[in-house]
């Protein structure tokens, strides 16, 4: 079993930064690709940003320029660094993993959640 915790939500100003960082313990062979979703109300959940193994990127067109996503490997983590932000990125925020087992078996986890409000 795998867990995530992620921690770094809050409330900023617009124009503010938050970073968001995700952590994943338990039966880890190793970690595919990583990513950050979020879901505002009333609207599905969107990708914000993916890295892979190899460390190609891909963002959101809202998000580009303002948001950067980087993982640690060796500690299993996935970060967002959200810079110049605005009301519309209030949403409750969540990690993605794709985790390897040692038979080369994929599978999805996902982080609990954390809010971010951004007032204006």
């Amino acid at each position: 079993q795998v867990q995530l915790v992620e921690s770094g939500g809050g409330l900023v100003q617009a124009g503010g930064s938050l970073r968001l960082s995700c952590a994943a313990s338990g039966s880890i062979f190793s970690i595919d690709a990583m990513g950050w979703y979020r879901q505002a109300p009333g609207k599905q959940r969107d990708v914000v940003a993916e890295i892979t193994s190899g460390g190609s990127l891909n963002y959101a067109d809202s998000v580009k320029g303002r948001f950067t996503i980087s993982r640690d490997n060796a500690k299993n983590t996935v970060y967002l660094q959200m810079n110049s932000l605005k009301p519309e990125d209030t949403a409750v925020y969540y990690c993605n993993i794709v985790v390897v087992t040692a038979s080369l078996d994929e599978y999805d986890y996902w982080g609990q959640g954390t809010q971010v409000t951004v007032s204006s």
